[in-house]
């Protein structure tokens, strides 16, 4: 018989819609009537073993036990899930093909695969297994993964990446964590100082930018606009352009401090002569933003509607499993394979059939244009979001999971629209020896723009972009009637929210100095995967690092102090973008596993030295740590039942579970 290992009952279930009936359910697995089974995991079926199993002294936290790096790595069986595997282990042995059908990413791939191995399936038969990779639950979409099976060999290094992060962040959270929790005790503060590969930068961002803040200090500065009036009447405004003359009274950023400079310039051109020295009109096209991957669509949706990152996760997964109207929603890709190109028309149709803002929308997109987005040379293990042919039951939907479906829906309905034509307009003119300069677009044609609210229809790139700019010529006379000085201050750089946290965390580069590392994060996307950042975000808050005032996130007294207290390269997304590099190597079949281990054990030891050495007063006279549950923020759901990622677990500051042993989870395998 041929066994189908789902991820998750969703899975199986979807999976067996799209197979011959009539079926037989049984406690664990689905029978097809050609004697063909289909089973599940649910979740990770397998944890990696506690310290205390590798050695019974771990069980209490020691700095002379650092570091614990197991020589023989153990699996154990997760107490709430053995029926299950139990029933897989028979079924596993029963069977004479396995299918592997983990989700289509690093982690799926390792979920099943460690059941295989663990099972000891015989060699012969672990060589003849096939992957179905499914990312769309519709019966039409497996259906077609059913028909494209792929060896499971060729996905035994993507599992290896897997499992080398995951070893990577036990030994890295469970040392450093025990290290600096002890430190912490001896200084006074009595809860648990938790360390992750990822969650310790992203609080260091925090502090950095909270710092950053306090420290600023506002400074007034002036720009001086001139109206200037046309032959015909028309009247705009353009902008003073200072001289290298004046650099004496400007900043850095080219920007006029000096008020009687400004109000010199300002009385100088009222009254006065204008020539234009340079007039372009350039008629330009702008595409459709991409499909969503999760990130942008966190991003976006915080923006838009405040939810936090945790939030659109858990709404994405029910749009995906329990109503199975989006694609996978994990994916950290932008981009369409061609061939999914054929299924527009039914998606757009049954949008057409959900009634609301998208029918119109749908009714009015034109199916067979075909924007960048479908592109199989961008394709990674899976496709952006995008709606499915279930998409007509959208009506149906909560009002939370109407927000999140609305914007996915869109996104994609904007790539059957034109694309956004307008008149891109440049002017610039001398006034009495100095230059002034106006910018502009026109919309000539909205485009996919006609999707968006009425306030960002028209909304320009730059804030001083004026709608229209009359017609000029170059040398054409004109009269500037007054001279303006407009009065502004600086700002410091604005707190993080939900949002940009986000973006800070998808962007990382852009706060990394080093050139190499900053190369290397720009490939790897940043800190944390999509499936995990929600989580990390949540757990940081969890700890008490973090706290919200409003829509802002800031750094807590404890969280600031911890990241003071440790070295740099904990605080920084160096580490994170090395590790990164090197497994997405190891993914390739480029490096190995065994020198990363190796590179990682050095580097480990180095840093419990750091710990030891680690100056304690900062630690000092902390508030207590909260005793009360962690309350997620409205919204979002746990779902511990459901076959999903667990994001978070309870820590035992006595010396048991650490929260960095996240190599047990699969979605906090990179905190």
């Amino acid at each position: 018989m041929i066994l189908y290992i789902a991820e998750k009952p969703s899975l199986a279930r979807a999976i067996a819609a799209a197979l011959p009936s009539p079926q037989k359910k049984e406690e664990g697995c689905i029978w097809l009537p050609n004697g063909d089974c289909i089973s599940w995991c649910i979740g990770h079926l397998l944890e990696q073993a506690e310290p205390h199993q590798y050695n019974p002294a771990y069980k209490s936290w020691s700095l002379d036990h650092l570091p614990i790096i197991p020589t023989d790595w153990q699996w154990q069986e997760k107490s709430g899930t053995k029926k299950q595997l139990s029933i897989l282990k028979r079924l596993i042995k029963k069977a004479s093909l396995l299918v592997h059908a983990g989700d289509p990413d690093r982690e799926g791939q390792l979920l099943v695969d460690e059941v295989l191995h663990y099972t000891n399936v015989p060699a012969q038969k672990l060589k003849s297994t096939q992957r179905l990779l499914v990312s769309d639950l519709t019966p039409t979409a497996i259906k077609k993964a059913l028909n494209n099976l792929r060896p499971n060999s060729e996905f035994a290094a993507l599992s290896r990446s897997a499992l080398g992060r995951a070893r990577a962040d036990w030994l890295l959270g469970l040392n450093l964590t025990r290290a600096y929790t002890i430190r912490g005790r001896q200084a006074g503060y009595q809860g648990v100082l938790s360390i992750g590969r990822v969650q310790t930068p992203v609080l260091g961002l925090v502090v950095a930018r909270d710092k950053e803040r306090e420290a600023f200090v506002p400074k007034d500065f002036y720009q001086v606009w001139a109206t200037v009036q046309t032959s015909q009447g028309a009247l705009f405004q353009a902008k003073w352009l200072p001289s290298e003359a004046c650099q004496p009274y400007m900043d850095d950023e080219n920007r006029v401090l000096s008020l009687p400079l400004a109000q010199n310039v300002a009385s100088r051109i009222t009254n006065k002569p204008a020539r234009v020295i340079d007039a372009q009109y350039k008629q330009k096209k702008q595409s459709a933003p991409l499909p969503y991957n999760l990130s942008a669509l966190q991003i976006d949706a915080a923006k838009a509607f405040s939810l936090s990152a945790q939030q659109v996760l858990d709404t994405c997964q029910a749009l995906y499993e329990r109503h199975q109207i989006i694609t996978y929603p994990r994916s950290d890709c932008r981009y369409l394979p061609v061939q999914q190109h054929k299924d527009a028309p039914a998606i757009i149709n049954a949008l057409a059939r959900s009634g609301g803002d998208r029918q119109p929308a749908a009714e009015n997109a034109n199916a067979s244009l075909k924007s960048k987005a479908w592109n199989d040379k961008q394709i990674t293990a899976h496709h952006a979001i995008i709606p499915t042919t279930q998409a007509h039951k959208a009506a149906s939907l909560s009002k939370t999971e109407a927000l999140v479906f609305n914007l996915i829906a869109r996104q994609y309905l904007m790539q059957f629209y034109p694309e956004y034509d307008y008149l891109a307009s440049y002017i610039k003119l001398e006034i009495e020896g100095g230059l002034f300069e106006a910018k502009g677009n026109t919309p000539i044609s909205l485009g996919w723009k006609s999707l968006l609210p009425a306030k960002n229809k028209a909304k320009d790139s730059e804030d001083e972009n004026q709608h229209e700019l009359p017609k000029l010529s170059k040398g054409e006379a004109l009269w500037c009637t007054q001279g303006q000085v407009q009065e502004k201050v600086t700002t410091p750089p604005a707190a993080f929210t939900d949002a940009t946290l986000l973006a800070a965390m998808t962007g990382i580069s852009r706060f990394v100095t080093d050139k190499d590392i900053r190369a290397i994060l720009k490939e790897t996307d940043g800190l944390g995967t999509e499936a995990t950042r929600a989580s990390i975000i949540e757990l940081l808050f969890k700890r008490g690092f973090l706290t919200r005032q409003g829509k802002q996130i800031h750094a807590s007294q404890t969280g600031r102090a911890f990241i003071d207290c440790l070295p740099e390269q904990l605080v920084t997304p160096d580490m994170t973008a090395k590790w990164e590099s090197a497994l997405n190597n190891i993914s390739l079949g480029e490096a190995s596993y065994q020198s990363f281990m190796e590179n990682l054990e050095t580097n480990l030891n180095q840093l419990l030295s750091s710990s030891r050495d680690m100056p304690t007063s900062a630690l000092q006279n902390l508030p207590a740590p909260s005793k009360k549950p962690f309350t997620k923020r409205k919204g979002t759901t746990n779902r511990k039942s459901t076959g999903t990622r667990k994001t978070a677990t309870t820590n035992k500051s006595s010396g048991g579970r650490t929260a960095t042993s996240n190599a047990r989870r699969r979605s906090k395998a990179s905190s």
